[in-house]
């Protein structure tokens, strides 16, 4: 088959029953197939052709917050309506994995509400971060495409408009009890451990998580984490030292690497970005 034969309704179709989706799992399809992708904001279709691949996406939103990752295998194609991306296939494979990886930006934190620390003291937030979508395909497993699992926007960070930061504004919130912070599929948890050496309050209003830094673990419940992040405020809040702690708090049990990080944290660079932690 080297064409989809055409939209098809789904009582034209037989579409499988649902399951469950999970990160790093083989998917097989056959040629003609779509498989449909439920997860978060996030409805993302793959077909496979003959000499194609083909990924549609479209995001959409609710009034509560979905908590699973639905699959389900068919004939069956959205309207035109939803943009497409084909690629040629990179070899004669027929499976596909999805692997979780942070943003190439910082991304902006909020606590749930603004918080104050007072002089000398510390807390840690524990962060629940959207990651992006890395889709491989066939026996090399090539990387396609990413997709971002919420529309990303951009926002700056920094003490005026000529001296700053670019990052993410996502819809992602800290908490200072881990029990409190939403776990889904598609959220690494991180934790960020705040210290004010400074002799007066340190408002946190926003601050500025660097994802391109942390790399991706999964522990055996699916949750994916990061390690922590140690930030240090001796004198200018604008100028804190960053620490990314070489491994994961106990509370993460027992995890595997999914996603290194896309930077290193010794390019000087990167250390200058990430100066600017509040804004």
């Amino acid at each position: 088959m080297t064409e989809p034969s055409g939209v098809l309704s789904d009582s034209q179709a037989t579409v499988r029953p649902k399951h469950i989706g999970a990160w790093n799992r083989d998917y097989i399809l056959d040629s003609g197939q779509t498989q449909l992708h439920e997860l978060g904001h996030l409805r993302l279709w793959l077909t496979l052709l003959d000499k194609e691949w083909q990924v549609r996406s479209q995001y959409h939103y609710e009034q509560t917050d979905p908590a699973g990752w639905l699959t389900s295998i068919s004939h069956v194609l959205p309207g035109a309506e939803v943009p497409l991306q084909r690629f040629v296939r990179p070899d004669a494979g027929t499976r596909v994995r999805m692997l979780p990886a942070l943003a190439t930006k910082p991304t902006v934190i909020r606590p749930y509400q603004p918080l104050t620390l007072p002089a000398d003291s510390e807390c840690t937030i524990y962060v629940g971060t959207q990651v992006w979508l890395q889709l491989r395909a066939g026996e090399r497993q090539t990387l396609l495409t990413e997709v971002a699992l919420t529309e990303p926007s951009l926002t700056w960070v920094g003490p005026s408009t000529m001296e700053g930061d670019l990052c993410y504004s996502a819809a992602s919130y800290g908490r200072m009890v881990l029990d409190a912070v939403p776990k889904r599929p598609w959220r690494a948890i991180t934790p960020v451990r705040i210290l004010n050496r400074r002799p007066e309050p340190l408002l946190l209003e926003r601050f500025s998580l660097p994802t391109p830094l942390l790399p991706l673990f999964q522990n055996e419940d699916g949750q994916l984490w990061t390690p922590q992040v140690t930030v240090v405020c001796e004198t200018d809040m604008n100028s804190a030292r960053l620490k990314i702690s070489p491994t994961l708090i106990p509370e993460a049990g027992k995890c595997h690497l999914l996603s290194p990080a896309r930077e290193s944290s010794e390019r000087g660079g990167l250390i200058r970005a990430f100066d600017r932690m509040f804004g």
